[in-house]
């Protein structure tokens, strides 16, 4: 047991160089990064996770870290008994982590818990926003914020009285429902946004539940909700849907493909190393209306040198026997065809150019998945977030595998076929 703040500070310091039995008491040191914040600059650090990911942990033990120089805190769930029964008394609750010499006392009919230097934490449930009028905080924890009777009004109450202290901060641990609540506060300004998913944690879950999860809900549109942890937004003029992706999910055997193409949308810039180049693989089968898309890979990378994407794309025509590459023109093709041929002259090469905009070349490859004519040989959690965003106010950055899909589909189904498909021996 340790005496006072300053045997605790020394723990904390020693923890890191010395293996003890105690340094466990210190989350910093096996935490994932998705369970510390980055950086301090920020208003509300909204933590999205799927079940068991670990985010009641991370937020008990951001509080647990506030308690040590802040003196009043809020913590809201969506009920009393949900505070008590999670925030507190649960395995990762506020009452069983940390150092026991520094742990908090709980008084029940005061709802209040009181750790050993003073900080006091006060029990709100969501189902009573006005209880949130008035007291004033320093710091605060929302869980289950998804899940709040009153979400809009508690939440607006909580913010009012967060002005205590130099920095007076928010964070929010929930697993995410698409609901206009959720919608609302993804585009607060001062957001810091992490993510976490049950596999992350599943060293800390039960073999049969992660199975038995998976077996139920895998690939599904709940289980990258609930097991994800990802916020399903269907955006306003998207072309794109979570119901058209979701249709568009093919669980069956691979067919054999008449074409298959490997398309690629360069860089913007053939020097910069931080823009990205879109790849994908796309296969076909039969021809006029009765032919079939399918997507097989992405393999969109980041931070390569013109020659290394390029050298990956040729490794890609070759291991998927494909017809050839499809490069877009706008963005350097002409280069990227000569340096493919530098490379590697058995490589065929057809590059295309755009005279319209993104979202204008998207729309008839959009009509084909909704005609069902389209699917994905599995999720592409980056190349879906792109297609959902696309022609949107949400994109925020260049959809570039998004663009390579659209030209690839493009290519394989609305293309007019000017002879027959010569494939390489």
């Amino acid at each position: 047991m340790c005496r006072d703040q300053d045997a605790v500070d020394e723990h904390w310091e020693s923890a890191n160089s010395i293996k003890t039995t105690q340094e466990w008491y210190s989350w910093y040191h096996h935490a994932r990064g998705d369970q510390i914040p980055e950086h301090d600059d920020w208003l509300i650090w909204l933590l999205m996770g799927g079940r068991g990911c670990g985010k009641t942990r991370a937020g008990a033990e951001w509080v647990r870290y506030k308690a040590r120089e802040t003196g009043r805190i809020a913590l809201i769930a969506p009920t009393f008994n949900d505070a008590r029964e999670v925030m507190l008394e649960g395995e990762s609750g506020l009452l069983h982590i940390g150092l026991p010499c520094e742990r908090p006392r709980y008084f029940p009919s005061r709802r209040l818990l009181e750790w050993p230097n003073g900080s006091v934490g006060y029990l709100f449930s969501a189902e009573d926003p006005d209880s949130l009028r008035g007291p004033q905080f320093g710091a605060a924890w929302a869980d289950e914020y998804a899940a709040w009777t009153y979400p809009e009004a508690s939440l607006s109450n909580l913010r009012l009285g967060l002005r205590m202290g130099q920095n007076p901060q928010l964070t929010i641990t929930t697993t995410p429902r698409s609901t206009p609540a959720m919608m609302s506060l993804v585009k607060t300004k001062g957001l810091l946004e992490t993510h976490a998913t049950t596999d992350d944690n599943q060293h800390h879950l039960s073999e049969v539940f992660l199975e038995a999860m998976d077996d139920a809900y895998g690939q599904t549109r709940l289980g990258r909700q609930e097991l994800d942890g990802e916020l399903l937004t269907d955006y306003e003029g998207a072309l794109w849907t979570h119901d058209l992706l979701d249709i568009a999910y093919y669980q069956g055997e691979l067919p054999k493909f008449d074409k298959i193409i490997i398309s690629v949308d360069p860089p913007v810039s053939s020097h910069g190393q931080s823009d990205k180049c879109g790849v994908i693989v796309a296969g076909s089968v039969g021809t006029g209306r009765e032919a079939r898309a399918y997507i097989l890979q992405d393999d969109t990378t980041q931070g390569l040198s013109p020659t290394s994407w390029a050298k990956r794309a040729i490794m890609l025509y070759h291991s998927w026997d494909a017809n050839g590459l499809l490069v877009e023109r706008n963005q350097g093709g002409d280069l990227v065809t000569t340096l493919i041929n530098n490379l590697d002259a058995t490589v065929p090469v057809k590059t295309v150019f755009a005279t319209k905009s993104k979202a204008a070349r998207a729309e008839p490859v959009a009509m084909l998945y909704e005609q069902g004519r389209v699917f994905h040989m599995r999720r592409f959690k980056e190349l879906e977030s792109e297609l959902l965003q696309l022609g949107t106010k949400a994109m925020s950055h260049s959809p570039d595998r998004a663009d390579a899909l659209v030209w690839a589909v493009t290519h394989l189904l609305l293309e007019a076929k000017s002879g027959p498909n010569i494939r390489r021996l």
